[in-house]
């Protein structure tokens, strides 16, 4: 139970930071004479990505079969990759080093992307070699 409570909640927090993160607390550049930059796109894939690992999370709190809560542990795991992928291989975000995205917003979704690999890689391995309950 307490493993439950502890792998699903850090994932729903860490889900959403990623999901509002980028709109809120550290924000991508804002918009430039009603022109959308790439960081902006990055941000509001972000938010879907994000979205899927706290719902993820809520259903490891919810499963209590620790088969179920291993796939769901893999996809936090799979999902975490690809917020690490967004802002740095899949869109990408502004060219200029000094832009907001490159010095806030991006490097604070590496931290709690790669927090959320750590985490889930644990729990995964914990749940391979947990007898089933």
């Amino acid at each position: 139970m307490k493993n439950r409570i502890i792998s699903g909640g850090a994932a729903i927090v860490f889900g959403l930071l990623i999901a509002l993160g980028p709109q809120f607390l550290f924000p991508v550049c804002p918009v430039e004479g009603g022109m959308f930059m790439k960081c902006h796109w990055s941000a509001q894939a972000e938010i879907g990505v994000g979205a899927v690992i706290a719902v993820l999370g809520i259903a490891l709190v919810i499963f209590a079969n620790s088969k179920i809560r291993l796939g769901l542990t893999i996809g936090i795991f799979l999902s975490a990759v690809l917020s690490l992928l967004i802002p740095h291989a899949l869109i990408g975000g502004c060219a200029m080093q000094s832009m907001p995205c490159r010095k806030i917003s991006f490097p604070s979704i590496v931290v709690i992307s790669i927090l959320l690999l750590i985490g889930s890689a644990l729990n995964t391995l914990h749940l391979a070699w947990k007898k089933e309950t």
